[in-house]
């Protein structure tokens, strides 16, 4: 977890620069070669060869090269399984996997890869550069013998797709914690709660694509396995993988429940404070209902009132509704119904 590389990524602007990354197998490490024009892609002998956003022509250097026709967006996209796991007429073996891209503002989404594995090599292409595939690039050149061909690259991209999963939900345990403590202060407002009430929901919809994208992992690991297409080291790899994925299930299933604990919470606050608004109106109404029947008699148009002619009248009335306002504010102030 240490070395995960930042969260927020560089925008790539292509005017004219070739987003194909390839790499060779070198006593175990990943070497990546520099590709300027077709005939540098020509002379490779990659294990691996990463397009982001291709266009036509880098396109057309792979079919023509390789003889691997990459898929279009839409295809990219189709969330079938027999669309998602297959092989080809010709033997190639095409796989579309989700992967977890936290950006920067705290937004999060998913970017699937299409993967291909022909001739001994590995295809992937994928429209945002995605951290995992930086993370396993830059282990491959610093760990000799973690690699030995191109299904441990595969391999290896879905294990540290696991791992980045992992770091994610790290920062939604601290992030729900600061939650926790801003809802659980003494004097909680009703912006207080707008705020805790958004950050929750940032940080579930986080939680569900993390717990999708985990989903989608072990579909394609555990298609790889039934494939009987890994050694026995890499069939040992991919159930390592899958544990994972089932320990990481069990922390988005209790991070759902907390986060529905917090917003029960929030919107039990809401209700008390919007309850305390309602009861001082009622006190209100109750207490100058008396200083009001007070003044309605006062006001009657009748002939005769006993204290019409009375100079000490309209003073007596004044008293009179003020003692009977501040009568029921005292009895409840002391039975404690307007704390």
């Amino acid at each position: 977890m240490a070395d995960m590389v930042p969260l927020s990524l560089p925008r790539y602007a292509r005017q004219g620069e070739l987003m194909i990354n390839v790499f060779v197998l070198q006593n175990g490490r990943l070497s990546q070669v520099n590709i300027d024009s077709r005939d540098d892609l020509a002379r490779a002998s990659p294990v691996w060869v990463d397009l982001t956003d291709p266009d036509e022509e880098e396109r057309d250097w792979v079919r023509g090269i390789y003889g691997v026709t990459l898929p279009d967006e839409d295809e990219v996209k189709d969330i079938e399984a027999s669309a998602r796991y297959y092989e080809g007429d010709n033997g190639d073996l095409h796989l579309r996997s989700d992967f977890l891209l936290e950006e920067d503002e705290g937004e999060s989404r998913v970017v699937t890869v299409a993967f291909i594995l022909a001739r001994n090599m590995l295809f992937s292409m994928h429209s945002d550069d995605l951290p995992v595939f930086r993370l396993v690039r830059m282990r491959a050149r610093s760990r000799p013998g973690s690699i030995g061909d191109f299904k441990d690259v595969l391999l290896d991209l879905y294990a540290t797709d696991v791992e980045y999963s992992a770091d994610a939900l790290e920062g939604i345990y601290q992030n729900l914690e600061e939650v926790s403590r801003s809802v659980l202060q003494k004097d909680f407002s009703d912006q207080d709660a707008a705020e805790s009430l958004s950050a929750m929901a940032r940080e579930e919809d986080l939680n569900g694509r993390i717990r999708r994208n985990m989903m989608d992992t072990r579909r394609a690991v555990s298609f790889l396995m039934r494939g009987r297409l890994l050694s026995s080291d890499q069939f040992d790899d991919a159930r390592q993988i899958l544990r994972d994925i089932e320990s990481l299930d069990g922390h988005t299933a209790f991070l759902f429940d907390k986060i529905n604990f917090l917003m029960d919470a929030t919107v039990g606050f809401i209700n008390i404070n919007q309850n305390k608004i309602i009861k001082i109106f009622s006190v209100a109404s109750v207490a100058f209902l008396p200083p009001t029947l007070i003044a309605s008699i006062y006001g009657m148009n009748f002939r005769v009132l006993p204290e019409l002619s009375w100079s000490l009248g309209y003073p007596f009335a004044l008293l009179l509704m003020i003692g009977s306002a501040v009568t029921p504010f005292w009895y409840f102030r002391r039975r404690g119904w307007l704390r």
